[in-house]
């Protein structure tokens, strides 16, 4: 008991302080084991012959539905359904590639946009496959995975910093715009295939879903920022059932990529959202790695913002 109290304070801790990606990582792989453990409580108590059929009964309850019908019955599936996983090598492949576009993300536009886009992108790839699903005959009935979430991650890192590089075990380095590329590509091929073809679909919704919300970003108009006024609300109902107080921004420490509309600052220097953006459209044109020491240390902080 004392070793599995011990890795259960660990598992605590490293959630307590750890990013968003790390939490969304440690959430999804944790439902995993949860389904896992049910599953094998149904194995003693069912038999071999009942539980899968008793899984997939209960799965289906958080699993996105395609029948608009089933929807109004569980509403809670658009968004349960982006964390749910039984299959190892589909959480693992998820958990792997969350990861790598998660901190990449976290990186150029801060923390607090992992989960919005995550959750967004879920939302489009989910509801992707439910409109694919009522018209297509053979997508399938149901949909879960953090897939399409994942892709969502994906699809703005390669908008952000297309020339991001990133070392692969026995590839080297390589562009984030090539493995996102790849990704893509395999869909494409799923679905002409008719291979899980509700799945990628969904992935497509979400990867579109994470470029249009860099190009809204870019323009001014953060679709983080209502989805984070939502979850700081529920955060504080749960905590005091009460909406939790946010302090003011001042003028000139606005969040990366939040766009002025007033034109220009009065003085010469260049603004903090000035600095940032030049220093995106450095990454974008010659990658992380053409950065000087300054310039990392300047993105470095803006993601903490």
């Amino acid at each position: 008991m004392a070793l599995f109290k011990s890795i259960w304070d660990d598992i605590r801790h490293t959630f307590r302080i750890g990013n968003m990606v790390t939490r969304l990582v440690i959430v999804n792989f944790g439902i995993f084991i949860l389904v896992n453990i049910v599953y094998l409580f149904m194995l003693v108590f069912q038999g071999s012959e009942i539980a899968p059929e008793s899984l997939q009964e209960g799965l289906h309850w958080l699993c996105m539905p395609a029948s608009v019908r089933d929807l109004v019955f569980q509403l809670w599936s658009p968004f349960t359904h982006m964390f749910l996983h039984e299959n190892f090598w589909h959480v693992l492949n998820n958990i792997i590639f969350l990861y790598l576009f998660g901190v990449i993300v976290g990186d150029l536009v801060g923390d607090r946009r992992v989960l919005p886009i995550y959750l967004l992108g879920g939302l489009v790839g989910g509801f992707t496959f439910m409109i694919s699903a009522n018209i297509l005959p053979y997508i399938g009935s149901y949909a879960l995975g953090a897939s399409g979430a994942v892709m969502a991650l994906g699809g703005a890192a390669m908008v952000m910093a297309p020339d991001y590089r990133v070392r692969l075990f026995l590839l080297g380095d390589v562009k984030v715009k090539y493995i996102v590329l790849v990704l893509l590509l395999f869909d494409l091929i799923g679905v002409a295939n008719k291979y899980n073809s509700g799945g990628h679909l969904a992935h497509l919704g979400g990867f579109a879903m994470g470029c249009l919300f860099v190009y809204r970003l870019r323009d001014g108009h953060d679709l983080a920022e209502p989805v984070n006024r939502v979850l700081d609300y529920l955060a504080g109902w749960f905590a005091g059932g009460h909406q939790p107080k946010r302090k003011p921004k001042k003028a000139h420490a606005g969040a990366p990529f939040t766009a002025t509309r007033g034109g220009r600052a009065p003085q010469d220097e260049p603004t903090y959202q000035q600095q940032l953006d030049a220093i995106l459209d450095k990454i974008k044109a010659g990658g992380y790695e053409s950065l000087s020491a300054e310039e990392k240390e300047f993105l470095y902080n803006a993601s903490k913002r």
